[in-house]
């Protein structure tokens, strides 16, 4: 049987490989969201349901391969800057959540969507995409503590003795002879294999359990919890207006860089609008497409069969949510690497000779993973952008609506400095 040119076994089994690469967000998110006082086995269920519906309204409505789960980094943003940074409640930082959201739709359901995206030049989308494998890549020699963090240098190699990152070797060996020799599933095999090579060496992986047993009583404190009372405050809405920057933004760089079919970026775009609305109606952080799907995508997933099979999955780990944390980080980063390798090949398109062009996108590639985040490194290239092109008389090279988001942009940073 065949979908979109591409069998139904191919797109589950990319499914499969999408959900083993971002299940550790089950247990890093509500981690993450402990720190804001929000009670962990609530956002455990939270972070579950968010992802679910995400991934189910990503594959019937956009029919695309993309992931949805409440992400990484805004997460911390949600966490550390709004509630600890600007004193809101985590009540009020849902109603932001909520607010940023339906303000979200509006931009990705009406022409605004449509003219921010001719307004980005193809030199910075294929910047973005080069920019989001390098952060993969990061991600993963971090993940399989090939490199760690270091007081002088901020980063240098890891101890390449330790059991993570000889696992991240092995597995890494293993997945690259797999993936080079065209073996079908070859990332899930991968996954598979280096997690019971792990096992069987003795590498303990740390577990995150839930109370005994399964209630979803815990969820009932987080389910419709916003709270509007300080809509009257500068500091909620500067909150605000931040999230709605970080959501559509970050979204649409991700969408840019990862979706195969660009003819499905107007409706994928609405269900990231739609979710994370619904992340903050279910008592967590906004839901971002994920980087990890590109690991389904380059196992060929290219219909919303396999966001559907994500969503099954993640239902399954009601029952089982810590029990997914012990696939080792060894087993995972080595598919992070490899993915973020084949997405750095798209510099070839980025035009190198051209200085108004390659160097806002240098900044793009470079400040993603350099910053840990995407919404910052979009930034830096959006603002050079028209920058560099006023300065060398091509100023009406860049449409008003690219001076218009870098200006955002620049007030964004200039919000963060006073709060």
């Amino acid at each position: 049987m065949k979908q979109n040119f591409v069998s139904i076994k191919k797109e589950v089994l990319a499914g499969f490989t999408s959900f083993f690469t971002i299940a550790y967000i089950i247990i890093v998110n509500p981690l993450i969201l402990a720190d804001a006082g929000m009670p962990y086995e609530g956002v455990v269920i939270a972070t579950i349901l968010t992802s679910v519906v995400g991934c189910l309204i990503m594959g019937l409505y956009a029919n695309a391969p993309i992931i949805l789960t409440p992400g990484m980094g805004v997460n911390a943003f949600f966490t550390y800057t709004i509630i600890q940074g600007m004193k809101l409640s985590w009540q009020e930082a849902l109603a932001a959540v909520v607010i940023s959201g339906i303000l979200f739709m509006i931009t990705a359901s009406t022409p605004l969507k449509d003219i921010l995206s001719r307004s980005i030049p193809q030199s910075l989308k294929h910047s973005i995409t080069v920019g989001i494998g390098l952060f993969l890549t990061f991600i993963g020699l971090q993940k399989g503590g090939i490199i760690e963090a270091s007081s002088s240098t901020f980063v240098k190699l890891g101890h390449l003795n330790h059991p993570d990152a000889i696992l991240t070797i092995i597995g890494l060996i293993l997945t690259l002879i797999l993936f080079a020799r065209n073996v079908k599933g070859s990332f899930l095999i991968g996954i598979a294999v280096t997690t019971l090579i792990g096992f069987f060496i003795g590498h303990k992986q740390p577990v995150t359990s839930m109370s005994d047993g399964f209630s979803l009583k815990p969820f009932g404190e987080l389910l419709f919890a916003f709270d509007l009372s300080g809509i009257t405050d500068l500091s909620f809405w500067i909150a605000t207006f931040s999230l709605t920057m970080i959501i559509t933004f970050e979204n649409m760089g991700l969408l840019y860089g990862l979706l195969p079919d660009q003819e499905k970026f107007p409706k994928a775009f609405q269900a990231n609008a739609a979710s994370s609305i619904i992340s903050g109606l279910f008592g967590t952080s906004p839901t971002i497409s994920t980087v990890e799907s590109a690991s389904g995508i380059a196992e060929g997933g290219r219909t919303g069969i396999t966001s559907i099979t994500v969503a099954i999955l993640f239902l399954g780990t009601l029952f089982a949510a810590p029990y997914i944390a012990y696939i080792p980080d060894g087993a995972i980063a080595p598919v992070l690497i490899i993915i973020g390798g084949l997405m750095v090949q798209q510099i070839q398109h980025i035009p190198l000779a051209d200085f108004t062009e390659m160097f806002p996108s240098f900044l793009i590639i470079a400040l993603i993973p350099l910053t840990y985040s995407i919404v910052d490194g979009l930034a830096f290239g959006f603002i050079a952008y028209p920058l560099i092109k006023w300065v060398t008389g091509q100023k009406k090279q860049v449409p008003v609506t690219m001076y218009v988001i870098a200006f955002l942009f620049f007030m964004n940073f200039v919000l963060h400095t006073i709060v």
